[in-house]
């Protein structure tokens, strides 16, 4: 009998998940006993509100919330949402219908291949984008069919490249700003075009709004709801995990039209129990008390963002000025590739980074580095990157 088990084709089909690839690579690290700056995940540093902890430890501590939740969500978490979005977008939400509270979005965006994809069917995804969507969609018997984000575009998808890629066969189309890994930001305008797009070729469009806070300057939060409005097929989904730094909590929303709402409810109702109630009475709280919170936290990430792509500036990089989320997305120097450079980051300088095209092919002469650590760690790293003889 020989060890391990058999596993399905559509498993097989997945390569490695990236960012348990790169844990891999600290841990060896690490164990050969190195001191590894890791800016390869983006886990929010900061703790959440106080007021959110203080909810979750008083209501722990409550007779009769200790048993399955309801697959829905508490009525309260779903108003309070539909509340939070119409004060930030001004687009009215049916909270019963056309609001979802997920088990953080990562689970939402996994669900929603299998509530809405057929075998067979195809799906227009980012390159470089954020791989579960690509998990979900192969382990939902989908074909990724992906579009290039490029520099010179702002890293916004071209109409006419996607027009070559769609057909009868695509299904749905996945878009995410502030963008994961490339940090660059879609206005109303551009989610116009694109949910204009959709609509011609009858995809149901979907948006990864999980970085919607973090966005820096006199730059305001954009929804796709506001471009499609809520009943347009579409679908949104909405992350506490980097608004209020509760990425442990596994809690998030999915908002939009009340069919694909609905058809991604039935998928959960089979295959979850719920989101812990004291979880759903903190993000209440976090929803309607921590206005204020939300606005530290957006200036501490921008104001890291800020001074340590300066300091790259001066050491010779070429690097943009992300326009939100806590991540640099760093073209290379020449003769690298993004593998062979984060390899040498790591074994040269003890620095942590995400090779580019672990995002897809696209992401190549890329990596990303992910500030989520106090400004005193990342003074180490740019003092360790001014010390590597690195030719810009």
């Amino acid at each position: 009998m020989t060890g391990g088990a058999r596993v399905s084709k559509r498993l097989r089909m997945i390569p490695p998940y990236l960012f348990a690839e790169i844990d891999r690579m600290k841990n060896e690290a690490e164990r050969s006993g190195a001191d590894v700056i890791d800016l390869g995940v983006g886990d929010p540093d900061l703790g959440p509100p106080q007021a959110v902890v203080d909810s979750l430890v008083n209501n722990a501590r409550r007779e009769g919330t200790h048993h399955y939740s309801s697959y829905a969500g508490l009525p309260e978490l779903r108003s309070s949402f539909a509340g939070w979005f119409k004060r930030r977008y001004g687009v009215t939400l049916d909270p019963d219908r056309e609001v979802l509270p997920l088990l953080g979005s990562k689970e939402g965006i996994g669900h929603t291949f299998l509530a809405l994809l057929d075998e067979g069917q195809e799906v227009l995804i980012p390159d470089p984008g954020y791989p579960v969507y690509t998990s979900g969609a192969v382990l939902a018997g989908g074909v990724p069919r992906y579009y290039p984000l490029r520099a010179e575009r702002g890293f916004l998808p071209e109409q006419e490249e996607l027009k070559l890629l769609v057909s009868r066969a695509t299904a749905m189309m996945w878009i995410n700003y502030p963008s994961n890994p490339t940090a660059s930001l879609a206005d109303v305008h551009d989610l116009e075009r694109i949910a204009g797009f959709a609509a011609d070729n009858d995809l149901v469009l979907c948006h990864d709004a999980a970085y919607a806070e973090i966005i820096f300057g006199d730059r305001s939060p954009v929804s796709l709801l506001q471009a499609s409005g809520p009943g347009s097929n579409c679908i949104e989904f909405h992350s506490l995990s980097k608004t209020f730094c509760m990425p442990g909590w596994r809690v998030g929303f999915a908002v939009g039209d009340s069919g694909v709402i609905g058809a991604l409810a039935r998928v959960k109702t089979n295959l979850d129990s719920g989101i812990f109630m004291p979880v759903q009475d903190a993000a209440v709280t976090a929803l309607t008390e921590c206005e204020a919170d939300i606005k530290i936290i957006r200036s501490i990430f921008e104001s890291r963002i800020t001074r340590f792509v300066e300091a790259l500036r001066n050491m010779g990089w070429k690097v943009p000025l992300p326009g939100g989320t806590f991540y640099v997305w760093a073209p290379l120097p020449a003769g690298y590739d993004s593998m062979g450079f984060a390899a040498m980051l790591l074994q040269d300088a003890g620095i942590l980074v995400t090779p580019g095209v672990g995002f897809g092919r696209h992401g190549e002469g890329f990596v990303r580095m992910s500030l989520t650590m106090p400004e005193e760690r990342l003074d180490e790293v740019l003092e360790r990157l001014r010390n590597l003889e690195v030719e810009w």
